[in-house]
């Protein structure tokens, strides 16, 4: 009876461990297994399913389902809004309507060139950015225009990035225009916290003054003859850039960097360009467009306001020429047809020579209080409206090639120029209309390959003299010495002085 006992006791903390063990809960879903099989087999009593030994794993997926769908809220998770959207949401703004006069609507329109027709024209070229695109582009600029006011304003093109491009709309400026870029405020900003800081910490300032550098050229002449705002979308906010210096563009010759979208990104390259990418980008505009800006020969005229005075310069301004009659497709095949009507830029960074005159720079290149006899050739460009033919080639690649839209129907053909150069860069002309346009990544035709240039040589080790080597610590010894032969020198300098004051008392006497 007592071993009878025993078995029963032992068969009870069999089965409490058993059931203790069923009961533990799962970590993951927080049910345990005694729980689950009870509902499972209250489900087949209720349902009795034929043949439920072939779907009890059914069954058991739905028991656990039904558990955490009590647990789980019914509410879905809104979706997040793609980059798409969020880009549809901010062009959606470009196709309202504003409640405006309709002459204003009419001068607003005329300061913008009929995208449209450049856009059929670029169609027959095989360039541009699509008519979508160029729709939503022509939008933009004219939020351009009536944001900031603009005389005239028009696409110059798309510079391409590694993150994203710039659409690039060139402006006319305006006379007194002293608005400031959101770069220009920026560094501004930086420098007033610099100084800020400079007060509470001075710093130790350098006594080094470098060599006087190239004034920039001002607003509405030369390089910055026009002013340019870039964005990356239609829809988003236009931004203006800086004004371009002599630094920049010469700088900018020496490298090669890939955009990358953002203009506040810092350029790193050797030699260090002055600026950030917004710097670099306005000096790519700046070379691009003196190289690559062309039109119909006699379309342009020299400006009547200069050709009064009898300078033997190159021009420095063009005006339409209302006598302009048109040229077919046909007659602009050959070069000499088309010519440059933007100024050519120097080496020294400048579309107008400037000459230094000791620590002073005149912007008309003439002397303002003396002039040197050895002065070195100076640096004249080819003048304005100089035909393409006279260009020079490079890596014996011509400069431009010419072709036609069609060589079926040419009464309806477009004549259509292309820079070798500058890969991107594109021109048309189709009777009295042409325009320029360069969609590309912003990059000179480097040839067969770009080799970086190379860094200078290290400066030579100052000069070993015995007043700048370091001498060896000496002995103990050596100093006891020293001290004795400076204390001996002493007392005999001071027993020559004793026996002189002696000598001048006897001869007073």
């Amino acid at each position: 009876m007592d071993a009878e006992r025993d078995d029963g006791e032992q068969s009870l903390r069999s089965a409490a461990s058993l059931k203790a063990f069923m009961k533990t809960s799962s970590t993951q879903s927080n049910m345990n297994l005694y729980d689950h099989l009870t509902q499972l087999l209250l489900k087949v009593m209720d349902e009795q399913p034929r043949d439920a030994v072939d779907v009890i794993e059914d069954m058991s997926h739905d028991v656990k389902r039904t558990f955490l769908e009590d647990e789980q809220s019914t509410l879905r998770d809104l979706p997040q809004a793609t980059a798409a959207e969020l880009l549809a949401e901010e062009q959606r703004l470009l196709f309202a309507q504003p409640e405006e006069d309709d002459r204003e609507e009419k001068r607003m329109e005329a300061a913008l060139p009929n995208v449209s027709e450049i856009c059929f024209y670029m169609e027959q070229a095989g360039v541009g950015l699509g008519r979508e695109e160029m729709q939503r582009v022509f939008l933009a600029l004219k939020q351009l225009a009536e944001s900031h006011n603009l005389l005239r304003c028009r696409l110059w093109g798309k510079v391409l990035g590694t993150e994203s491009g710039y659409i690039v709309a060139e402006a006319e400026y305006r006379e007194g225009e002293v608005e400031r870029s959101f770069e220009e405020s920026a560094e501004e900003e930086e420098r007033e916290a610099e100084t800020q800081e400079d007060e509470k910490d001075p710093l130790p300032q350098s006594t080094y003054e470098p060599l006087p550098a190239l004034a920039e050229e001002t607003l509405g002449t030369g390089a910055n003859k026009c002013v340019y705002y870039v964005c990356k979308e239609p829809g988003l906010p236009w931004v203006k850039l800086p004004s371009v210096s002599p630094a920049q563009i010469t700088v900018a010759r020496q490298i090669r960097k890939f955009f990358t979208g953002r203009l506040d990104s810092p350029v790193v390259s050797y030699p260090p360009f002055p600026g950030n990418e917004a710097n670099y980008l306005r000096a790519q505009i700046a070379r691009i467009s003196a190289g690559t800006q062309v039109s119909p020969e006699g379309f342009f005229r020299p400006a009547e306001d200069e050709g009064d005075e009898e300078d033997e310069e190159a021009l420095n301004s063009v005006e339409v020429n209302p006598d302009f009659e048109g040229v077919s497709a046909a007659d602009m095949e050959p070069l000499s047809s088309w010519v440059h009507h933007v100024q050519h830029i120097l080496q020294q960074g400048r579309c107008n020579l400037a000459k230094k005159t000791g620590d002073d720079f005149n912007e008309e290149g003439e002397a303002e209080e003396k002039e040197d006899d050895d002065e070195p050739e100076q640096d004249v460009g080819p003048p304005l409206l100089t035909r393409l033919s006279q260009d020079a080639e490079k890596f014996n690649i011509p400069p431009w090639t010419v072709r036609m839209s069609s060589t079926l129907t040419l009464q309806h053909a477009v004549a259509v120029i292309r820079s070798n150069l500058w890969p991107g860069a594109y021109a048309y002309s189709c009777g009295k209309t042409f325009e320029n346009i360069y969609v590309g990544w912003g990059l000179k035709d480097a040839g067969e390959g770009y080799s970086p240039a190379v860094p200078p040589q290290p400066q030579n080790e100052y000069p070993s003299g015995p007043e700048i080597t370091e001498a060896l610590d000496p002995s103990l010894e050596d100093e006891l010495a020293l001290q004795e032969t400076l204390e001996e020198e002493r007392a005999a300098e001071e027993a020559l002085e004793y026996m002189d004051d002696e000598d001048d008392e006897e001869d007073d006497d």
